[in-house]
């Protein structure tokens, strides 16, 4: 199951920095530059913060050998342009976990504001299996196969190049191996535990 900035399940969907590395606050009321170790910050008031990290709302799908899948993120960003990379944070205990390593493809699918409905049905908020899920909406490939959402905001359909571990995530870095945009309208983004609409592109 998939997470949103701020809610009880953040960490499934959430890629934070190194665990254990320290960090400066730069906090209103605190010394700039104060430390603040290991142990420090508890999970209630990490994802307190993170509810204030607005974010853009994601399908994250695949499908090959290992069967069809896809979940809600908000843990996805860029990484580099050259090779074209993003990277993707899905929590190593769920299910689909396995089944996205096994299949090597994935593709982020951008929703827009209209889509809204399809974030709690992929984020398991909604009970369904996946092929309800699928029907949903219609879906269509690029290059690898992975689902790509007709009407998405944007679609990146990628290859999965690299995984690391990190706590109770697995970071897939991804290059990408096509991409669609599609026709200007409202974007989607989740802040302070809540749904949001953008202003269409031009």
């Amino acid at each position: 199951m998939g997470a949103l900035p701020g809610d009880p399940q953040a960490g499934a969907n959430l890629c934070a920095g190194v665990r254990g590395m320290p960090y400066r606050w730069g906090h209103i009321g605190e010394r700039p530059g104060a430390w603040r170790g290991p142990g420090m910050v508890t999970q209630q008031s990490y994802r307190d913060a993170m509810a204030r990290l607005g974010a853009a709302v994601s399908v994250i799908t695949t499908d090959g050998p290992a069967g069809r899948g896809g979940f809600t993120a908000s843990a996805v960003c860029s990484v580099t342009d050259d090779p074209p990379t993003l990277l993707v944070c899905m929590n190593r205990g769920t299910d689909l976990n396995a089944m996205f390593k096994a299949n090597g493809v994935l593709c982020v699918n951008v929703l827009s504001a209209a889509q809204q409905r399809l974030s709690p049905l992929f984020g398991g908020l909604v009970p369904a299996d996946m092929e309800t899920r699928f029907s949903a909406a219609a879906w269509h490939a690029l290059a690898t196969g992975a689902p790509a959402l007709d009407g998405a905001v944007v679609s990146f359909d990628c290859r999965i190049a690299q995984i690391t571990e990190v706590g109770t995530h697995s970071v897939f870095f991804c290059e990408i191996a096509a991409l669609q945009s599609g026709a200007a309208h409202e974007g989607l983004i989740y802040f302070g535990r809540a749904y949001h609409r953008i202003a269409g592109m031009g």
